[in-house]
Formats: structure tokens, sequence, C-alpha cells
């Protein structure tokens, strides 16, 4: 049976954390400034899937600070890989989750951002999208995809050869007001978006499972300096922690 999630960091009062209260503790200070926001879940022993899947680490909890995280997006950044594994089908929100958004100044639902060089992304994904999309790649990427990927989105160059997050992130900011940008992964988008410097904050979630050798890290790519992060607060239910990380 699943308890109430408590918030065992730092100290407050016990009982049920609402989604209220979840909101207000995942809440920006200052939405005016640029800030990107990554979101994963782990294994006890670092895997960041199970079977190709982050979804076999996932549970309730999990799923409930997902949604706060995706409600209080301007824009939801994720690499095509993920698209690809995790079946990506849209950003629709209900009608309380949209109701909340407006009444918070935001738009109804968030952008969906794709990541991609080689712009192998199935237009097909894009279908149930109640916002038009934005793929972010690079000028060196096919042409042809970039083609047909501009009738069901708006493509966006950042970079020669490589997507240059530094151009990408601050345009999407500057042009479009996207400034909270929640990235969901995956593990080589992060490590990308880490090697830039541009991580404020890991939102991660801790699983009760060991999951055994030969799965992934939650960051992958070429090394990069360590950084240092602070503890905002942790929530536990049922064996599961749900912690909130700033640079």
């Amino acid at each position: 049976m699943w308890r109430a999630v408590r918030l065992i960091h730092p100290a407050g009062a016990p009982g049920e954390v609402s989604d209220a209260d979840l909101a207000e503790l995942y809440a920006m200070t200052d939405r005016s400034r640029p800030r990107l926001r990554v979101n994963f879940v782990a294994s006890l022993d670092g895997a960041a899937e199970v079977d190709g899947r982050s979804g076999g680490l996932s549970g309730a909890p999990d799923m409930r600070v997902f949604k706060v995280l995706r409600n209080l997006a301007d824009a939801v950044l994720v690499g095509a890989g993920t698209v690809r594994a995790e079946s990506y089908r849209g950003l629709s929100l209900g009608a309380a989750r949209r109701e909340w958004r407006r009444a918070a100044g935001l738009a109804e639902v968030p952008t969906l951002v794709v990541v991609s060089s080689a712009l192998d992304i199935d237009t097909d994904v894009f279908a149930d999208i109640p916002v038009r999309p934005i793929v972010v790649t690079h000028a060196a990427s096919p042409a042809d995809r970039q083609e047909k990927l501009a009738e069901v989105a708006d493509v966006v160059l950042a970079g020669a050869s490589t997507v240059d997050f530094a151009v990408a992130l601050p345009a999407l900011a500057a042009e479009r007001g996207l400034r909270q940008v929640l990235c969901e992964g995956g593990p080589a988008l992060f490590g990308s978006l880490q090697a830039a410097g541009l991580v404020d904050e890991l939102c991660l979630t801790l699983a009760p499972i060991v999951a055994g050798p030969g799965a992934s890290r939650i960051s992958a790519g070429p090394p990069s300096p360590p950084t240092d992060f602070a503890l905002v607060h942790a929530l536990e239910d049922s064996g599961m922690l749900l912690l909130r990380y700033q640079r």
C-alpha cells in the first residue's frame, strides 16, 4: 500500500504532502530568470533504465512529481533517442491542469522541444501535440529532413556541426519566452547540458530497486568537470526518495 508522501528534509510538518504542496516545493522563485531543470529516476545502484526504459524504475510517487514539474515548465526538452525509447505521445494536459497553468499566467501546455543531430524523427510522434513543437538541431544536419520536419515543427538551428546549447537555450528564452525549461532526458542530452555548464537544478528520484550491471547512468557522453549541487528538499514515499538539488 502506498503511504502519503512525507517531507523529510528540511524538517516539515507531518502528514500528507498534497499536489498543491508539491507545486510550492518545486516552484521557481523568479520565473523571469531562465532556468534549466533536469528530471531523472535512477535505481539504488545508479541505473537509469530497466530493459532499455526508465519506466521500469518509476512509480506513483515519481509520476506525481513528474506531473508537477511539467505543470511548472514553459518547455519540455528531450533528446530524440528518448522520444523513440519512451514512446512520447504528446503533452496533453487535463482540464484541471490547464486551468491551473492559466491561473498561474502560463500557457495551457508546455512546448515540446526535441534535440536531434541526425533528425531521425518520425513525424507521427508530433501528431497529438497541442502546441506546435520545436526541433533543435545544427546547420550540418540533413537538409531534406529539416524541410520535412518543418511541416510539423519549428526547426531551430544552433551550432555549425553539433548542437550548441549555449546558443539554443538563450534563444528559446529571448525569442519565444520559454525561460523555465524541464529536461526529461536522455543521458546523452543531460551529459551535454552539464558539460556546457547549463544545468541549474536536478530533480532525482531514487527507486528502491537494485537493477544490476549493464544499465546506463543518468548522464553520458564526454567527461566534464564535477559540479557541486545543494540539496533543497527530500521527500519519501514507500522507500522511494524524491530529491531536489540546485547548483
